[in-house]
């Protein structure tokens, strides 16, 4: 594939200016360095395209940035750059929420990284039962992070848990996301529960997928919302420390091929 990384390289540089005395060419990527000068001549460029090398450009077929990880697809080179953006084979990013992480990778490797580096939980199995517990409710400038991989039906899940201000208001908020793409995540459903003395909270839905950043899940509400009066009605005691406990589980939506109708496949 050397062969296809230098023809590419060399694509890169197709859209060029052209010196308007000597015909001379500089690519595209030097143009916006601010040389306005030939470097061979010295002669002023111009903002002339070269029609010629666009042509060749348009006439290659390319292979995607992401063949080495199993994208098997070849493009149009103006329609390459499109679809690497929603290539199903480009890395994810890894879920971790309240850092700066940059890590990308597979599913096995970021799976690895987020036991290895960010030290979370791992459990096996599609029920749980969590304990929260925060020493100082009323203080949620600094939100708590929590996130728990789950595994289940061969396949990663990440449940978050924090504390944030939704406008004025302080509130808890727990939700799940799929590792991996959205077209799998929809196969899925979760349900949470939170409660005491005798109320409850439930939220039912579908996990969004980890291609969705965890700010954007966490803006769009998507998930199981506690204000913090409730949490702490929740949590009992002298309302200075919050214990809250949620539950949940996770099953695979299976249709019946008899009647079309989706059915829960629930893990024992």
């Amino acid at each position: 594939m050397n062969y296809w990384n230098a023809l590419f390289a060399l694509i890169l540089c197709t859209l060029l200016s052209i010196s308007v005395t000597t015909g001379n060419t500089l690519c595209s990527t030097c143009k916006t360095k601010g040389a306005y000068r030939c470097p061979t001549c010295r002669k002023e460029l111009g903002d002339i395209r070269c029609l010629a090398l666009e042509k060749v450009a348009e006439s290659l077929d390319l292979p995607c940035k992401y063949y080495s990880l199993g994208c098997p697809d070849i493009f149009p080179y103006y329609s390459k750059l499109k679809h690497e953006a929603v290539c199903d084979f480009r890395p994810y990013s890894c879920p971790y929420a309240g850092s700066e992480c940059v890590v990308t990778g597979d599913i096995p490797f970021l799976v690895s990284h987020l036991r290895d580096d960010h030290k979370v939980d791992m459990h096996s199995g599609c029920t749980f039962n969590h304990r929260y517990v925060k020493s100082n409710p009323r203080e949620v400038e600094n939100a708590t992070w929590m996130l728990t991989v789950f595994h289940c039906f061969g396949q990663y899940f990440c449940l978050h848990f924090e504390a944030f201000q939704l406008g004025a208001a302080p509130v808890y908020m727990a939700f799940l996301r799929f590792m991996g793409d959205e077209s799998e995540a929809r196969n899925y459903s979760y349900s949470l529960e939170v409660g005491a003395n005798g109320r409850k909270l439930i939220w039912e839905g579908t996990p969004r997928s980890v291609r969705d950043s965890h700010r954007k899940v966490r803006d769009s509400h998507d998930g199981l919302i506690i204000q913090r009066n409730m949490a702490l009605f929740f949590s009992g005691g002298d309302r200075k420390e919050l214990k809250l406990r949620v539950t949940g589980r996770i099953w695979k939506e299976q249709q019946n091929p008899d009647t079309g109708v989706c059915i829960p496949n629930l893990c024992s």
